[in-house]
């Protein structure tokens, strides 16, 4: 059986991609199988737990949820593409020193939602920061590492 296919061209972590892939496959698939871009996570599949968050311009959005040709002209930043060479972002510093990541799945889609969220906001309140995150679940902790890190990453980052 044929799979009907589509080329893509995909601007990923700031670099252009050509892709051949069948048309029925979500962003999160190409990212995950065609581009070996691991760091993005399957979880529901449904668009209820934030895990395969990535940014799209610069806001998140669930990948799961999105077809890769909808995202062609657009700017795709994954978990890969949030450090600075070498150096990791403050809020990927901030989990490690915080402890903030426990299994470490839905780590990914919170530290893209925050990052979307520092951009926008660089010095929000707790109550600003539980309703960014509100879309991403964490099945390990209480949460409140992970606020905390997003706060430190606020602070390092002024």
């Amino acid at each position: 059986m044929d799979t009907e296919k589509t080329l893509l061209t995909l601007h990923v972590n700031g670099e252009r991609h050509e892709l051949l892939v069948p048309v029925h496959k979500t962003l999160l698939e190409v990212l995950r199988e065609d581009m070996g871009l691991t760091g993005t996570k399957h979880g529901c599949e449904v668009g209820e737990c934030g895990t395969c968050t990535v940014l799209v311009d610069g806001l998140p959005i669930l990948s799961c949820l999105s077809l890769p040709i909808e995202n062609q002209d657009q700017e795709i930043t994954t978990i890969e593409g949030v450090a600075q060479g070498s150096e990791p972002h403050p809020l990927q510093s901030a989990f490690t020193q915080l402890g903030a990541a426990q299994c470490g799945y839905c780590t990914p889609g919170m530290i893209l939602t925050a990052k979307a969220l520092l951009d926008e906001n660089a010095d929000p309140d707790r109550e600003t920061i539980e309703e960014a995150l509100s879309g991403n679940l964490c099945r390990c902790t209480g949460y409140l590492k992970i606020f905390e890190a997003v706060e430190m990453a606020a602070e390092q980052s002024k």
